[in-house]
Parts: structure tokens; C-alpha cells; sequence
């Protein structure tokens, strides 16, 4: 006679990027095993593609593709399916700004860390009178190669990552998507930018939409208070 199954409770929230509401479980053991066997490893990249993982079997909504979420996405899925399958606070370490050594803990609630958007943040640069680019939000896969795969990250890799994420080129007349061009042909289109437009692209990327929370923090030794700004997953579980 088989075992009983037990029926998690289930949630939802809206994905930040599309505004697109979901449901969702918390982690079960046999998933938090992946991820404590990840954190253990202390590699970021296995660390990434466990909570990738973990998420597309915690996501119950049909039709959500993990690898086209950005970065973003994840970072806060993740924070909200953990809140709900092991505590609803994290506990970490801060080291004051004003000494650069002191360590305080800090005790954070996670439902009030959020994603947030900058007002001047476009995914439309102009190239010229004419010509407009699209961008995409690199991919968690995207943000992994390039950031943690690839050792000292220098102009060309960039610039790949760059390119990956140009969903299209257009104008009135014509548009360009991603089947009309390869990697190559527009990693060299890019090389032919003038350094005003290439400042454009590089603003994209400043003022993507980020996981942060501001906290304050007293430092013991010194009594000077301080605001500290948490950007990434990574802030969250030090």
C-alpha cells in the first residue's frame, strides 16, 4: 500500500518584468538537498543553475520558461519561494560604511525586499535619425557566462554579452530581428558604434530594474548610522 502524498500549499506574485501573475510552491526537501548541495560546492555559477532548478519545478503556472526570465526575475522568484518554504527573514552580515570593518547582523524581512525601476531606464536606443535598438534583459544563463564562467571579463566578452541581448534593430520602414543576423554580424555592428551611442547601451545596463533594499545600520563601536543599499541575491545570503 503506497504512502500518502502531502499537498504543499500554493501562492502566487507577479513576475516584475511582464507583470504576469503566477502560482507557486514552497521548496520541498529533495529540492532544498539541490540547493544546499550547491551552496556547499561555494561556486556561484552552481549556485545560480541550482536555484534556476529548483525554481522551474516550484513554478507551477504552465508556459513559464526559466531560461527567457532575466535576471531580475529569478532573483526575486527565488527570494519569494524561499520566504515561504524556510522563514520569511534572512539574517546577514553588514560591514558599516563608515569604518569599512565593522560587521553588524541585521535581521531582513524578505516580502519587503522588491525590484525596483529606474525612471530613465529605456530598452529603445536611438542609433540615429532614423535607426532604433531594441534590448532584452540577459538571460540568468547569459549573466553566468559572462560574469562567473569567463575569467578576467575584458572589451570582447562584453561586448558579446551586448550583443545577445539586442532583440532588434528598426526604423519606419524595416525591422531586423534576431533570426535576420548572427552573433558575429552584430558583435561587428556594435564595434561601428560612435562612443555617444555605445553610452546608451552601457545606460541600459546601469539602469536595469534590481533587486535592492536600503536598511540602517548602527555601528557599535563608532555610533555613526548608516543607510546600506543591498543589490543582488547574493546581498541576501552572505
Amino acid at each position: 500500500m503506497p504512502l500518502p502524498q502531502i499537498n504543499a500549499p500554493t501562492y502566487e506574485l507577479v513576475i516584475p518584468s511582464s507583470k504576469k501573475k503566477i502560482r507557486y510552491r514552497p521548496f520541498l526537501v529533495k529540492e532544498e538537498k539541490i540547493l544546499v548541495i550547491a551552496m556547499e560546492s561555494n561556486d556561484v555559477a552552481d549556485i545560480a543553475r541550482a536555484v534556476k532548478q529548483v525554481l522551474g519545478q516550484c513554478i507551477l503556472t504552465k508556459g513559464i520558461k526559466i531560461d527567457k526570465l532575466s535576471t531580475f526575475d529569478i532573483e526575486y522568484l527565488f527570494l519569494n519561494v524561499r520566504g515561504k518554504s524556510v522563514g520569511e527573514t534572512v539574517d546577514i552580515q553588514i560591514t558599516c560604511p563608515d569604518d569599512g570593518v565593522t560587521n553588524v547582523p541585521v535581521n531582513v524581512a524578505l516580502d519587503e525586499i522588491k525590484v525596483t525601476f529606474d525612471p530613465t531606464h529605456d530598452k529603445d536606443i536611438i542609433l540615429d535619425e532614423k535607426l532604433k535598438m531594441r534590448m532584452k534583459y540577459p538571460s540568468l544563463d547569459q549573466f553566468i557566462k559572462e560574469n562567473f564562467e569567463v575569467e578576467n571579463v575584458g572589451f570582447e566578452q562584453s561586448i558579446e554579452m551586448i550583443a545577445s541581448c539586442v532583440d532588434m534593430i528598426f526604423s519606419e520602414e524595416e525591422t531586423w530581428t534576431g533570426s535576420d543576423f548572427t552573433q558575429k554580424e552584430m558583435v561587428d555592428f556594435l564595434e561601428g558604434l560612435g562612443s555617444k551611442q555605445f553610452k546608451e547601451l552601457e545606460k541600459f545596463f546601469a539602469t536595469m530594474p534590481k533587486l535592492t533594499h536600503e536598511i540602517k545600520v548602527l555601528n557599535p563601536k563608532t555610533k555613526v548610522q548608516s543607510t546600506v543599499k543591498l543589490e543582488g541575491l547574493a546581498a541576501f545570503f552572505n
